[in-house]
C-alpha cells in the first residue's frame, strides 16, 4: 500500500493469510476470505458478551447485548466491509477475561490472551491485568495461565523472534498508526491550535506514555475488582482508543463490543453514532480522508465513549469485592445459626 511498504501485523495474521490464500486456490473469492476471520469473531464475541452479561445481571440484559454486538453498525461496517483483524483480536481478549474467572479454566484463558496479540498487538493493554488476576486466583491457576500463554506466544511468535527480530521490532510493536489527525487526542490538539511540537510529541515517543496509562488503569481496577475483569478488559482497550494518538475507521472496533458488557445503553450509544461515523467514512473518497461531517461525528463519538468509560469504571467499582473467608488452618468454620447466637455477656 502507498505509505506502508511494510508488512505491520503480528505473525498469526500472516499465518492467516496463507491459510486464506490457498482457499482462494480453490475458487473462494479473496474478498469475501478476507471478510470471514473478522466476521466469525464478531458472532463468537456476541455469544462472548452474552454469558458474561448474564452471570452479572438479567437474562434480559444479556440478550439485548449480545444483539448489540451482532447488529453494531461498527463492526459490520470494519469486518462486513473493511475486514480489518482488529474484532478477532478483541474477542480473543474478552474470551480470555470470560475463560479466567466466569469459567475457571486459566489454561485456556492463557492460549486465548496470546491469540489476542498475535492476531493484532493492541491488546496488549489488557495482558498485566489479565496475569495479576490469574496470580490473585492461586499459584495453579497462574502456573496454568502462564503455561498456555507461553507455549502458544512461543509456538507463533518463536520462529519471528529467531529470524527477523528487528523488522518484527520496528513495524510491529513499535508501529504507532497513521499519522492522520482524524481523532482523539490528536484531532483535539489541531483544532485548538497546540503547538506542531506538542503534537509531534504525542505522536512519536509520547505515545508511549498514553498506553503505559490504560495498563495502569486495567491493573488497578482489576486488583480491586477482580471478578469483574471483563470490564475492565472492556474498559482498558476503550481508554486505548480514547487516547489513541492514531486514526482509522477500525480502530473504532476496539471499544464497539466492551462497551456493551459495560451496559446496554453505553454500547448502543457507542455503535449508532460511531457505526454512523464509520458508514460514512468508508463511503468518503478514502477511508483515511473524513469529510468535516465525519469529523464532526468523531468528535461527538469521541465524548460519548469518554461517558461510556466513566460510567464502566463506576459499575466495576460500585460490584461487590469477593472477599472469601478462609478459616484457620486445622478448624472448621462455625455455621451460620452458631455464628448468629448472642453470647452469655450480650445477654446480660
Amino acid at each position: 500500500m502507498p505509505g506502508l511498504p511494510v508488512y505491520n501485523h503480528p505473525p498469526l495474521a500472516g499465518w492467516m493469510l496463507l491459510g486464506l490464500n490457498e482457499l482462494s486456490e480453490i475458487g473462494i473469492p479473496f474478498g469475501t476470505l478476507i471478510r470471514s476471520p473478522a466476521s466469525i469473531a464478531d458472532f463468537f464475541c456476541a455469544l462472548i458478551v452474552f454469558e458474561i452479561v448474564r452471570r452479572r445481571g438479567s437474562l434480559g440484559a444479556a440478550v439485548a447485548c449480545g444483539v448489540g454486538v451482532a447488529v453494531s453498525p461498527v463492526l459490520i461496517a470494519t469486518s462486513g466491509y473493511h475486514g480489518n483483524t482488529d474484532a478477532v483480536a478483541i474477542t480473543f481478549a474478552l474470551a480470555a477475561a470470560h475463560l479466567l474467572v466466569d469459567r475457571k479454566a486459566p489454561l485456556a484463558a492463557g492460549v486465548a490472551a496470546a491469540l489476542s496479540i498475535s492476531v493484532k498487538f493492541i491488546p496488549v493493554v489488557v495482558i498485566p491485568a489479565l496475569f495479576l488476576v490469574a496470580l490473585r486466583a492461586g499459584r495453579p491457576s497462574f502456573v496454568r495461565f502462564s503455561a498456555g500463554f507461553a507455549a502458544l506466544i512461543a509456538f507463533v511468535w518463536g520462529p519471528v523472534l529467531m529470524t527477523v527480530p528487528q523488522h518484527l521490532k520496528e513495524n510491529v510493536l513499535e508501529y504507532a498508526g497513521g499519522g492522520y489527525r482524524l481523532w482523539g487526542l490528536v484531532r483535539f490538539a489541531d483544532l485548538f491550535g497546540l503547538p506542531q511540537s506538542f503534537i509531534t510529541f504525542i505522536e512519536g515517543d509520547g505515545h508511549f506514555l498514553f498506553v503505559l496509562a490504560c495498563v495502569a488503569a486495567g491493573v488497578w481496577l482489576a486488583r480491586l475488582r477482580p471478578a469483574q475483569l471483563p470490564a475492565v478488559v472492556a474498559v482498558t482497550m476503550g481508554l486505548l482508543l480514547l487516547l489513541s494518538t492514531a486514526s482509522a475507521l477500525q480502530y473504532l472496533t476496539w471499544a464497539a463490543a466492551g462497551l456493551f458488557v459495560i451496559g446496554f445503553w453505553e454500547g448502543a450509544a457507542y455503535s449508532c453514532l460511531l457505526g454512523l461515523t464509520a458508514v460514512l467514512g468508508y463511503q468518503g473518497r478514502s477511508a483515511v480522508h473524513w469529510s468535516e461531517t465525519v469529523l464532526q461525528l468523531g468528535e461527538a463519538g469521541w465524548v460519548v465513549l469518554a461517558a461510556g468509560l466513566v460510567s464502566g469504571v463506576r459499575k466495576i467499582l460500585a460490584a461487590q469485592p469477593e472477599t472469601p473467608v478462609r478459616p484457620p488452618a486445622g478448624r472448621t468454620p462455625l455455621p451460620a445459626p452458631c455464628a448468629a447466637r448472642p453470647t452469655r455477656s450480650a445477654v446480660n
